[in-house]
């Protein structure tokens, strides 16, 4: 291990796991996060076979990126759907035309680099669950204990600039 702080061994590093139902699975190393990263994160993702990380999402503030390491997947790209594999490097700028989703549906684990812009306050939208994520005092996958605002609406959700207000 480096007895630097802006460097890590992923080795050393726990991975987390998450599991949500039965289609979200997978495990994390915040690679940024643990060498003290603060404008560009980097995460290690393995997906096991049949799974995703994350719906279909996109940013309004930050950027993304994944780079494939091992395995092969299938990327949810707006309304396309494209294939990937070890090698392929995939940009994910901000805005609906990169709505976005990976999923395992090869054999083996899908490993990959995921990188994001670690802007706040971000605000991503969910196409297919119709729904808002308004998150600010950290960026989205930063630090939790730093966060001010996390909220999420249904996109249908409307009130009154004005309502509320004392006039």
């Amino acid at each position: 291990m480096s007895s630097h702080p802006h460097v890590v061994h992923e080795p050393a590093l726990p991975w987390t796991e998450v599991i949500q139902g039965p289609r979200v699975t997978y495990r994390r190393k915040q690679l940024g996060a643990a060498a003290k990263g603060q404008k560009l994160g980097c995460s290690l993702m393995e997906l096991p076979p049949g799974k995703h990380a994350w719906p279909l999402h996109y940013h309004l503030a930050n950027e993304e990126a994944y780079f494939i390491l091992s395995g092969s997947g299938r990327l949810r790209l707006g309304e396309t759907s494209l294939p990937v594999k070890a090698g392929d490097y995939v940009a994910l700028p901000a805005g609906a035309g990169t709505a976005h989703q990976l999923i395992n549906d090869g054999d083996a684990p899908l490993r990959y680099l995921a990188f994001s812009t670690m802007l706040e306050p971000d605000v991503m939208v969910y196409p297919d669950s119709r729904k808002v994520v308004v998150t600010a005092g950290s960026a989205p996958g930063g630090d939790k204990a730093t966060r001010t605002l996390y909220t999420a609406l249904p996109l249908s959700a409307e009130v009154d600039y004005w309502s509320g207000e004392e006039r």
